[in-house]
């Protein structure tokens, strides 16, 4: 554990970024990720594992995300006038919580902003601010959770390798069945046998 601690410490200060204890202990919930750039067959099972873990804790704690928040428009009467009920939810994509063979995923979406290397999403679906807050980190749990399962394959059991197996032999006999059948359509049809 030690170990792991320290090596996040060194890949932390090497890429310039400041210590801060909270990036590299995490919150309880969220598991931090496997340090490996892609996902190779003998870190898959540990990319697995930390992927489970991580979509079961189902949002992220509001200290890993930059949240600001401002008013809405749309429907909701005076309430939108008076209060910031729209959130909006900042994180860089090198943050220690996002697995780094997730990071490629990420910039390619939709929601990456390239000037500031981050992801940025928004949520006023609700005219309260404490709902729009749970919306939006659990939009951001649901786009990193499904970058990073892109990249993590499912290698078949043996059960469906047989069923694959029995499928493809199945196939093979149909195909030889409708060839000897067009065959002998076509044997008939020759005037070599005529008498």
């Amino acid at each position: 554990m030690a170990l792991c601690l320290r090596a996040r410490l060194w890949q932390y200060l090497l890429h310039g970024q400041g210590f801060n204890s909270r990036f590299i202990h995490g919150p309880p919930n969220l598991p931090l990720p496997p340090l490996v750039d892609s996902v190779t067959p003998e870190h898959e099972k540990e990319a697995r594992s930390w992927l489970s873990s991580f979509r079961a804790a189902a949002t992220i704690p509001k200290h890993l995300a930059e949240l600001s928040f401002s008013r809405s428009s749309g429907p909701g009467g005076q309430n939108v006038n008076k209060l910031s009920t729209k959130v909006t939810a900042r994180c860089r994509v090198d943050a220690p919580w996002i697995p780094p063979w997730a990071r490629e995923n990420l910039m390619r979406s939709p929601y990456y902003v390239k000037s500031s290397h981050s992801l940025l999403m928004t949520s006023s679906a609700s005219r309260s601010q404490a709902s729009n807050v749970d919306d939006v980190l659990s939009k951001l749990h649901a786009l990193v959770a499904e970058s990073a399962a892109k990249l993590i394959t499912n290698s078949p059991t043996v059960e469906q390798r047989q069923r694959v197996a029995s499928f493809q032999k199945a196939d093979g006999a149909r195909r030889r069945m409708q060839k000897d059948k067009r065959s002998v359509i076509k044997k008939s049809r020759s005037s070599k046998h005529w008498d």
